[in-house]
């Protein structure tokens, strides 16, 4: 997927179309599973929060993905993010600004 323009999946979208729905796992047994609060699945579900390293293994070992199947796709999300940032936010590079004051 082209992450320079389209949205890539989210972990939350991941996790809850490709996995909780289709085995009919709830957010309350995945939390029990994981041993965190049903709040925290449901910020990672909602995309109100980011997967942490422990989090990624956890799911990994869980839905047996490869170790890296987790972060991989919290990494293409946070690169498409900073993407947007900087094109919203019209940052230059510090070069061009200190050229501008001399």
């Amino acid at each position: 997927m082209d992450t320079q323009t389209a949205e890539p999946t989210t972990v939350g979208e991941m996790l809850t179309e490709e996995f909780l729905k289709p085995l009919n796992i709830t957010q309350q047994q995945l939390a029990s599973a994981m041993n965190v609060s049903r709040k925290v699945i449901g910020q990672i579900a909602n995309n109100t929060r980011r997967i942490s390293v422990s989090e990624a293994a956890l799911l990994a070992a869980l839905f047996e993905t490869d170790d890296d199947f987790w972060i991989n796709v919290q990494a293409a999300h946070d690169r498409w993010e900073i993407r947007q940032l900087t094109v919203n936010n019209h940052v230059k590079p510090i070069a061009l600004l200190l050229s501008q004051h001399p």
